[in-house]
């Protein structure tokens, strides 16, 4: 067994081992860390079948967003997790059910791209051969922007327009929030901010009075 083959082996036990984890885990923050991890060992995996445009994004977009988001809402939020988990006995079988027809038709597309032909591979190997500096990540762009154009300005203006309605449902005028207006802030001058009062100069306090003596009590 070669180094690539031992390294995609502990590749992949790692990311079984944090996938089931994600799954078992009982504080959803190590849920996510494990989540992380797995996603982690799925791009060295990609890295290591020179997808490495796959493991970036996978790397940037889930890793450093997504994950971190989650965790960041995870942790402000007071979930009650016990609440959460009353129902879970209840729906196991069903989603048991749906869990085993995923895994079956995930092993139906993977076991039909597993059969390829020795002339494929024989032929793949030597384009691979033939070109040295292939880059896959150059090759998808080119067929991004010329191929796929129109589907990716219509994606483009779907995800445009999601991020302005979620902008305008954010902008709502609350009265429990204290907010300014940034142009009179900037516009601000010392006149409006400083007052300048004339007092009276201070004066001496006045002497106390004379104490005048007690009178005397007769016999």
């Amino acid at each position: 067994m070669d180094v690539k083959t031992g390294l995609f082996y502990l590749f992949s036990a790692v990311l079984l081992f944090a996938a089931f984890r994600v799954i078992t885990a009982k504080n959803p923050v190590y849920a996510a860390l494990y989540l992380v991890l797995a996603f982690s060992q799925a791009a060295a995996v990609w890295l290591m079948l020179q997808a490495e445009f796959l493991a970036i994004t996978l790397v940037l977009v889930y890793v450093g967003a997504v994950m971190v988001l989650f965790l960041f809402v995870v942790m402000m939020l007071d979930i009650d997790m016990d609440r959460l988990r009353g129902g879970f006995w209840k729906h196991f079988p069903l989603a048991g059910i749906i869990g085993a027809v995923i895994a079956l038709e995930m092993a139906a597309v993977l076991m039909g791209g597993f059969r390829i032909g020795e002339e494929g591979r024989i032929a793949a190997g030597a384009a691979v051969a033939a070109a040295p500096d292939y880059s896959n990540t150059r090759e998808l762009g080119k067929l991004l922007y010329s191929e796929y154009l129109y589907p990716l300005e219509v994606a483009a203006v779907i995800l445009l327009v999601a991020i302005v309605a979620a902008i305008a449902l954010t902008l709502r005028q609350r009265k429990d929030s204290r907010a300014y207006d940034p142009a009179q802030a900037v516009r601000v001058k010392a006149s409006d901010r400083l007052r300048i009062v004339k007092v009276a100069p201070t004066v001496a306090a006045p002497p106390p009075p004379p104490e005048t003596p007690a009178p005397e009590a007769k016999a």
